[in-house]
């Protein structure tokens, strides 16, 4: 049934699982509420349900994934936050192109881009008329180019909402003489836009504002932003500062009266509006409420601190409160390591698992996904950020573009993709069913809440598929707010139940939809140990950048098997299935993933080396702390040994404890930096340990640009039990070798 708001206001609170029952009052909804010294915790819990988001949050919450561009000085410089000092000429862009930007984040299902128009270093992006610190100071289009300008074009051309980053924070302003941050100037009745001569505005819109120079100069940016370059749906504020001066105070009143005056359909992230979800790394809470607790108004704050903890609206916590307000989490991370680009060598780009991942833990838990992709020195998305972008994209809608319970009978109003229709379920027994014309295989399944109209109601939950005659629980979580998507390994039938186990109120459901992830294979890996026992897994992912520490395999609900051959022939369903480490003497070993749905993936192959547990340390040229020579033979590639910096021939002598007809050595090289890797080199042979002469001498290619393991075959075969590598030359006239791992092959 669809009802409305003010017969949603009348609706009784539920009394689940021990909870205590309230009264029902009509009270209106609101963005915010006060709690009053007199308030019972019924009455509280009730003020909770009826906090709701504004429209403009509303339509935030629906844009679900939205990318972020940084791009400045740094993308030159290669550092994360520049100190404001540096020349604008630096920042050398030769070309630009912001279509390319867009239509890879169209193809990706992102709705809205938010561009970092100054950071921290002081530096625009676009025509400032009160600053020279910035794109017209550089040779980019003879300074007349606009990167904002082209962006806002590339965004109507694609469909694709636009948002501006301005960072309060200023370096240029601190560090410059005349620079206007902190500079103790007086607080006077300023008029915002302050006029520059040969540069009208269209918008005759004036304000007026009691402010310092900074907050004028701040204000008056934002006026340029907000009424030159279209619609404005995001204005983004980061907390940071590197460095302050003078006690500088920001007149945020100020600022947001021109915002919600100039644009007024705009959010306003870091303030009342959209809060950070607590870290950069694309973690996401199990729980994440929307309505939380506050001290004081947020209407009448200055500064919104962080808000890291795992609990942030409990029942617990909303007893505490004074003000009980909507302020949406956004879930932001990089697709790089590092919100600027620094190269495509070693600056990894995160998988396609990865980014659908979070996607689906962040939008599918309650918030928006903020994917920053940083452009190149090209003015181009890279290569390997567009494939992951298009990828992610064709999976979300591989996934997320049918609802498998189209033409089910159940709710009609849960069904009809409107969000403001909704199904108000049962006091006694909430809980929904959907019949499905014939048997479906899923194993995702979304639950809205009627947010927007109705608050966040459900607190626990679980899904339940009819299997064999019975109902059987495939899903539980806690939370829905505006979106959950439930993950479980895939179920086939023809009737499904939610269950609420938990609610603070009558539930209220908008829309549910049942989805198939279809599983891919991963790469394999393998690792074997000093024993000679081969280990195949799934490939990791290498993204060092602040660590999320999910297990993506295990959210995507892969299901997989691995096959594996020793004989060197290719391996299919039919051949051996891995389930423990094998014992491997040498020779090659292959192995493939091959997934439920009967889809294979790439084949892992690997020559096996000797065994190194009867391996032991003769002699080596050097090595610095931490990072001992054994560490070259440890079986452990993520070790690594490291010489002292004193010239590029250097050794290290093993004996590998008998003797061997050896037809090939591989080098494997460590990954934490370029420095040490290992151009050209000799083989050593010796029958004492003492007295050594020349085998054979190798050469490594383009080992900077892939430092993956390399196989020198010798020309013919090697009888040895003690034997040497030295290096020769070192990568980019390197004075140091750096060896993650050496094996023989027999």
């Amino acid at each position: 049934m669809n009802k409305s708001i003010l017969l949603t206001s009348m609706l009784g609170f539920a009394s689940i699982y021990g909870h205590a029952q309230v009264n029902s009052k009509k009270i209106p909804v609101k963005n915010t509420y006060e709690i009053k010294s007199t308030d019972s915790p019924e009455d509280i819990l009730r003020k909770a349900v009826h906090v709701v988001p504004t429209a403009n949050q509303y339509q935030a919450l629906k844009n679900e994934f939205i990318a972020f561009i940084h791009v400045g000085p740094n993308t030159f410089t290669k550092m994360e936050w520049g100190n404001g000092l540096e020349d604008p000429k630096i920042f050398d862009l030769k070309n630009l192109d912001t279509d390319q930007w867009c239509e890879a984040m169209k193809a990706a299902g992102m709705k809205k881009v938010i561009i970092t128009v100054k950071h921290h270093d002081g530096f625009v992006l676009w025509q400032s008329r009160y600053t020279k610190h910035g794109i017209m100071s550089t040779g980019f289009r003879d300074g007349k180019g606009d990167i904002l300008k082209d962006l806002s074009a590339s965004c109507k051309k694609y469909g694709l909402k636009l948002g501006v980053y301005l960072s309060p924070a200023d370096l240029f302003q601190i560090e410059s003489a005349d620079g206007l941050y902190g500079n103790l100037s007086e607080y006077t009745q300023r008029t915002i836009p302050r006029e520059v001569a040969g540069r009208p505005f269209k918008n005759k819109t004036k304000f007026n504002f009691k402010v310092d120079d900074y907050n004028e100069y701040f204000l008056n940016q934002l006026f340029e932003l907000l009424t030159e370059y279209g619609p404005v749906h995001e204005v983004w504020f980061d907390g940071a500062h590197p460095k302050t001066k003078g006690g500088q105070k920001y007149n945020y009143d100020a600022w947001r009266e021109l915002i919600k005056k100039l644009a007024p359909e705009a959010v306003i992230f870091g303030k009342e509006d959209i809060r950070w979800c607590g870290n950069e790394s694309g973690n996401t809470r199990s729980t994440e409420w929307n309505v939380i607790p506050y001290h004081d108004d947020p209407a009448g704050l200055q500064n919104f601190p962080d808000l890291t903890d795992e609990d942030l609206g409990s029942r617990a916590k909303l007893l505490k409160a004074k003000y009980l307000h909507y302020q949406q989490a956004e879930t932001n991370t990089s697709i790089r390591e590092g919100w600027f680009y620094r190269d495509d060598k070693h600056q990894k780009v995160r998988s396609t698992d990865d980014v659908f991942d979070i996607y689906e833990r962040s939008v599918g838990g309650n918030s928006t996904f903020l994917l920053n992709i940083p452009p190149n020195r090209n003015g181009i998305f890279s290569p390997e950020d567009v494939k992951v972008l298009h990828e992610v994209g064709s999976r979300i809608k591989e996934t997320y573009g049918q609802n498998l319970l189209r033409g089910a009978k159940g709710s009609k109003e849960t069904l009809d993709d409107n969000m403001e229709s909704f199904s108000i379920l049962s006091d006694k027994n909430p809980e929904l069913i959907y019949t499905t014309v014939k048997p479906v295989k899923i194993n995702r399944f979304v639950i809205q809440e009627a947010v927007s109209t109705n608050g966040e109601r459900i607190e626990k939950h679980a899904l339940d598929a009819w299997i064999d005659g019975q109902w059987k629980e495939v899903a539980h979580a806690t939370n829905v707010g505006y979106k959950r998507i439930l993950r479980f390994p895939e179920v086939t039938s023809d009737k499904f139940r939610i269950r609420v186990l938990e609610s603070r109120a009558t539930p209220v459901i908008s829309n549910v939809s049942a989805h198939y992830a279809p599983g891919r294979p991963p790469q394999l890996v393998f690792n074997r140990s000093v024993d000679g026992m081969v280990a195949i897994a799934p490939l990791k992912s290498e993204f060092g950048w602040k660590p999320h520490g999910e297990d993506i395999l295990k959210n995507l609900n892969t299901n997989f098997q691995i096959h594996y051959t020793l004989d060197g022939s290719q391996p299919t369903a039919q051949s051996p299935v891995y389930r423990q480490p094998i014992a491997v003497k040498g020779g090659q070993i292959k192995a493939v993933a091959i997934n439920a749905d009967k889809l294979v993936g790439a084949v892992a192959e690997e020559t096996i080396g000797i065994a190194k547990k009867q391996w032991q340390l003769i002699d080596n040229s050097s090595e610095v702390d931490k990072h001992g020579a054994k560490l070259a033979f440890d079986a452990d590639p993520k070790s690594y040994w490291q010489s002292n910096d004193n010239g590029a021939e250097q050794h290290i002598s093993i004996d590998l404890g008998n003797q061997y007809n050896l037809t090939a050595f591989s080098y494997t090289p460590q990954k934490e930096h370029s420095k040490g890797m290992m151009a050209k080199g000799v083989v050593k042979v010796s029958n004492d340990g003492k007295n050594w002469s020349d085998a054979e001498r190798f050469e490594f290619g383009n080992l900077i640009n892939d430092p993956t393991k390399r196989t020198h075959r010798f020309s013919k075969n090697i009888q040895a039990r003690y034997i040497t590598v030295e290096s020769t030359e070192i990568t980019g006239g390197g004075k140091l070798l750096t060896v993650a791992e050496l094996d023989f092959i027999e």
